[in-house]
């Protein structure tokens, strides 16, 4: 196991940050937005693009596509309270191009088991820490929302990003990703400074540090 894959109780300047960010919008409306995006964007890619190198530098399009699968898996066993390392990171078992079916079960579980509104004020394991339902569901929107953008980017799709749910994750990721604590137990790369009026997605991308 990794640092980045340690269960720890997250300091101020962490995620656990996130905890006491306002939300002005359900954030499970955003998680449900971002895995609705998330799969028409898997589902665009095309075989000849399977090998294609993305901005996630260690992945490409065939491993970026079994780790998102991976991800939307662990999303609905965080949710349920269960070990998040119970789900591997990467869904190894789908044959290449299978991977958009297997999305389709993933984000019907993800709405199922994130439907009760007591989930928000629950503690949750993720991988990083343990917070409460709410800051779990901007902590995913984020990732898959990056996610999103580095698949996009390989394979030569424009999705059809909402500038307002952009807004609101980019508040949570300042003070869940501060800049100053990179290279460490944060597993993103130095921020990459952009213009402040840049689009909100690459505003978004570069505080992961992408080069948009």
């Amino acid at each position: 196991m990794n640092k980045t894959e340690q269960l720890i109780e997250p300091p101020s300047d962490s995620p656990g940050a996130v905890a006491a960010a306002p939300f002005s919008v359900d954030p499970r409306t955003d998680l449900a937005a971002a895995v609705e995006l998330a799969g028409r964007t898997l589902a665009a890619v095309r075989p000849d693009q399977y090998d294609a190198p993305t901005p996630c530098e260690e992945f490409d399009v065939r491993r970026l596509s079994s780790h998102l699968v991976g991800v939307v898996r662990r999303i609905s066993v965080i949710g349920r309270g269960e070990d998040p390392f119970s789900v591997p990171s990467f869904a190894d078992e789908i044959a290449d191009g299978a991977w958009a079916a297997a999305w389709v079960p993933g984000a019907r579980e993800v709405a199922e088991v994130w439907a009760d509104p007591g989930i928000l004020g629950r503690q949750l394991r993720l991988p990083m820490g343990v917070l409460p339902g709410a800051a779990a569901a901007a902590v995913y929107t984020h990732e898959l929302t990056v996610h999103t953008w580095d698949l996009a980017r390989a394979t030569g799709q424009d999705p059809d990003w909402d500038p307002a749910l952009i807004e609101r994750v980019i508040g949570v990721v300042r003070r869940a990703l501060p800049a100053e604590t990179r290279g460490g137990r944060i597993p993103f790369a130095e921020v990459v400074a952009l213009d402040p009026g840049a689009p909100a997605i690459d505003r978004l991308v570069a505080w992961a540090g992408r080069r948009p």
